[in-house]
This record gives C-alpha cells, sequence and structure tokens, in this order.
C-alpha cells in the first residue's frame, strides 16, 4: 500500500492547515505580514496558470512535452523564497516554480521543451542551474558546487548555500545517495529538497523506500526533516532554516516535502492507468492554494477585490505566455556549438566549420541543380 496518510504523523512539520488555520511550531517559528502572505498567494496562482498554459500549448502540439507542478506549487514557491541571491539551485525538469521565484522568464522554460534552446538563461545571474533531465544527477552537481563555495571561504551568515531538488523516485537512484554520501563527510553546505509527491511515474512511495524518505539523512550522517509540502509556510521556514545551517557551516539537511502530483508525471503519461481517482480527490482538498486562500479569508487579510486582481493578472500571463510561446524563433543550426565551453576550443571551432562546410553543399548542391 502506497504510504498516503503519513503526513498525518507528528514529524511532519506544519504551520497551516488544510482547513487554513495557523500554527506554531517550536523548531520553525515564521513572522508573516499580510503583504508576505498575500505575495506568497500571488506566486502560487500565477505559476499554477503559467503550468496550465504550458500543458495546453503541448496538447496543441505548440510543445514537445510538459511536465507539470500541478499541487506541488507550494513546495516550490516556499523553497524558492527561501533562497537569497547569492544561493544556487540545481532543479530537476519540474522546478517552475522555483525558477518563478529566481526570475526565469515563463518563455525560457517554454523554449526547453518546445526545442529550440538548449537552456534558455544564465545559471550565474539567476542563481538557478539548467533543468536536469538524467535522474538524480543534479544532486551530484550540487554537492560538487557546494564544496567548491566551502573551498572559496564563501560561508557565514552572508554567505551562499546550495540547494538540489528532486523526486522521491530520484532517491533510488545511485547518484543522490552518493551526493548525500560526499556531502556529509565533506560537510558541504547543501540542502537537499525531495519533492515527495507519491508517485515516481508509475511506482508508488512504497517502492522506493521502507521508513520515509527524511529518515535515510540519519544513515548518511545529517538531519533530515519532514515538512508538509503543501504548506508554503512550512515550507518557506524549513527551506530558510536549512540553508541558514548549510551557510553557517553545519553541513547538509535533507528536506523531504510531503506533496501530491495531482496531474500527470509528463504530458506523455496517463495517471488514471495506476492510480485510484479517490486517492487524487483526498489531495485536492489539501490544495495549496485554497488552503492560503482560506487563511487570508479567514484573518481578513485579503478581499474579493484582491483574489480578482490576481486572478486577472493571471489571464494576462497566459495570454502573455501563448503569444510568446508561439513566437519563439528557431534556432540557427550552428548553435548547437555556442556555449560548449567557457573558453575558445580549438576542436568544437573545427566541428563547427565541418558542419557549416556540410550545410552549405546542400545549398551549393540545390544551385547546381537550378541551372
Amino acid at each position: 500500500m502506497s504510504d498516503t496518510t503519513a503526513h498525518d504523523e507528528p514529524e511532519l512539520v506544519q504551520l497551516l492547515t488544510p482547513d487554513g488555520e495557523l500554527v506554531t511550531h517550536p523548531d520553525y517559528p515564521l513572522e508573516v505580514d499580510a503583504d508576505q502572505a498575500r505575495s506568497l498567494y500571488r506566486d502560487l496562482v500565477l505559476v499554477r496558470r503559467v503550468d496550465t498554459e504550458a500543458v495546453a500549448l503541448q496538447r496543441q502540439g505548440e510543445l514537445g512535452l510538459w511536465a507539470s507542478l500541478l499541487g506541488q506549487e507550494a513546495a516550490q514557491i516556499g523553497s524558492g523564497r527561501a533562497l537569497r541571491d547569492g544561493d544556487m539551485a540545481f532543479p530537476s525538469y519540474r522546478e517552475h516554480g522555483v525558477a518563478w521565484c529566481r526570475g526565469i522568464a515563463p518563455r525560457e522554460l517554454l523554449g526547453m521543451f518546445r526545442g529550440v534552446t538548449n537552456g534558455g538563461w544564465d545559471p550565474d545571474e539567476h542563481g538557478f542551474q539548467l533543468y536536469t533531465i538524467v535522474i538524480g544527477s543534479q544532486a551530484l552537481h550540487a554537492t560538487g558546487y557546494a564544496m567548491g563555495v566551502q573551498r572559496d571561504g564563501a560561508l557565514g551568515d552572508d554567505g551562499e548555500a546550495v540547494i538540489a531538488y528532486f523526486g522521491d523516485g530520484a532517491t533510488s537512484q545511485g547518484d543522490t545517495n552518493e551526493a548525500f554520501n560526499y556531502a556529509a563527510v565533506n560537510n558541504a553546505p547543501v540542502v537537499f529538497f525531495c519533492q515527495n509527491n507519491q508517485w515516481a511515474i508509475s511506482e508508488p512511495l512504497d517502492r522506493q523506500s521502507r521508513v520515509p524518505i527524511y529518515k535515510r539523512a540519519s544513515g548518511f550522517g545529517f538531519p533530515g526533516v519532514r515538512v508538509d509540502g503543501n504548506d508554503v509556510l512550512a515550507t518557506l521556514a524549513v527551506t530558510r532554516a536549512a540553508l541558514q545551517n548549510a551557510r553557517e557551516g553545519n553541513g547538509p539537511t535533507l528536506i523531504e516535502a510531503f506533496t501530491y502530483r495531482m496531474g500527470a508525471h509528463t504530458t506523455n503519461d496517463d495517471p488514471t492507468r495506476y492510480r485510484a481517482s479517490a486517492e487524487l480527490e483526498e489531495w485536492k482538498r489539501k490544495d495549496p492554494i485554497l488552503r492560503l486562500r482560506t487563511y487570508l479569508e479567514k484573518q481578513g487579510l485579503a478581499d474579493e477585490a484582491f483574489f480578482a486582481g490576481v486572478d486577472e493578472e493571471a489571464d494576462r500571463i497566459g495570454e502573455q505566455v501563448r503569444a510568446e510561446c508561439r513566437a519563439l524563433p528557431d534556432p540557427g543550426p550552428l548553435e548547437i556549438f555556442d556555449e560548449v565551453y567557457a573558453e575558445p576550443n580549438v576542436h568544437i571551432d573545427r566541428q563547427r566549420a565541418d558542419f557549416a562546410d556540410y550545410l552549405a553543399s546542400f545549398e551549393d548542391a540545390g544551385a547546381e541543380g537550378g541551372r
């Protein structure tokens, strides 16, 4: 049986209940004023709208694929807003909400899934590395980067921290476990953020681990914590604390954000073939957006005009996403050789020249045939 009730365990850090009630936690205090709460709600709604439009664009043949974040918005926005400007994030391929927090325009994400770019943004400028399709490899990249931060002496209260994102399925990968071990023995300033959305494509959680994922950290010698991944406030508080712990030289932390993938694994997947509709309905009642809206309404922190304004902004963003996606230019054939290396490379230069000659041969053949 899939572990779909473990969110009721006392180890789960929660600051906002599914009914929108604010509670306290002794280890993770959080002060959020009305403006901050409304800003988080706006993030959740707008990111979901970008995601919804991207799914529709794929269905219309405008994108080759899309990995939806539906249901995981709070885990991504909460952790993304915990990052400082100097921090570095290593995503997998579903972290559209974190990308939003790091200033990545939606069109940059769409370009990759449309097949017109190999990345689309400068990781150093945004503190957000390129998407990683190979499952779990980004955990190793993040660990190595964090060790570089450590050796550069860029720690301390104002220093840098690193975060790696992956799903529950990635915890079965050797790369992820090697990263855990290497980060632990080197005391690397990295946070491992697992979005446990209950399903690694069609495999349930109990096929990935016999114990809660966060408890696996103790076997490697560093702390783990399970947070309610549908609670944006708790995710913000827990991630902020883990990043600060890393900054202060106390090594890695594993965060298990207990959430749920309400959509398909990707647009190539049909979740109705492997999970029950009742399970989905149960998690819809824990919707992260509804939860925060209920809190704002109960506390009188937002009125109908605010919610209507966010919805109108979402409509505008939806139109913008559709227009910008269809307007994305196809790359030139030789652009594949750009930015392979930081410095000029004679081997790449030779390959570029050879490929240019190859493409020119078709033009020459066409000119000959027209004579």
